[in-house]
């Protein structure tokens, strides 16, 4: 039996195995549509992974008033004098605002957060082009 050309060792029938598994293939998430239309969410979505960011009304009006934060992100839903402060105080530390359409919900999701956030403060943008869209 050991003579047998025909019949190999074990350990060489295991080599010739491992070669023959299957790769798995990459499956990529579909975008949704305000995924694909809205290119604020990627460039928010973007600055959050890459860049430096605070959560929260407050800590926007400490950034703007001490003139660190170099852009605003807020919430549709974020209430009126809220959204007045941030404004006026951006306004005068001449920073940029970006009203996000969605609700606080959706751009805490945005952000990869489980609670709501109605003001993103922006200090650096990492590697995405959130700085381009608020100059248009």
């Amino acid at each position: 039996m050991a003579d047998d050309p025909e019949e190999k060792p074990p350990e060489e029938e295991e080599k010739e195995e491992a070669p023959k598994k299957k790769k798995k293939k990459v499956v990529r998430r579909r975008k949704t549509k305000k995924e694909r239309e809205n290119p604020i969410t990627t460039a928010v979505r973007l600055a959050v992974e890459s860049g430096k960011v605070e959560y929260g009304a407050r800590t926007g009006v400490l950034a703007s008033l001490k003139g660190k934060a170099k852009l605003f992100v807020v919430a549709g839903n974020t209430p009126a004098d809220v959204r007045e402060k941030v404004q006026n105080y951006a306004k005068i530390s001449k920073i940029p605002v970006i009203s996000f359409e969605g609700s606080s919900m959706e751009l805490g999701s945005v952000c990869g957060r489980p609670f709501p956030v109605s003001v993103l403060s922006v200090y650096e943008e990492g590697t995405s082009n959130i700085m381009k869209l608020a100059k248009k």
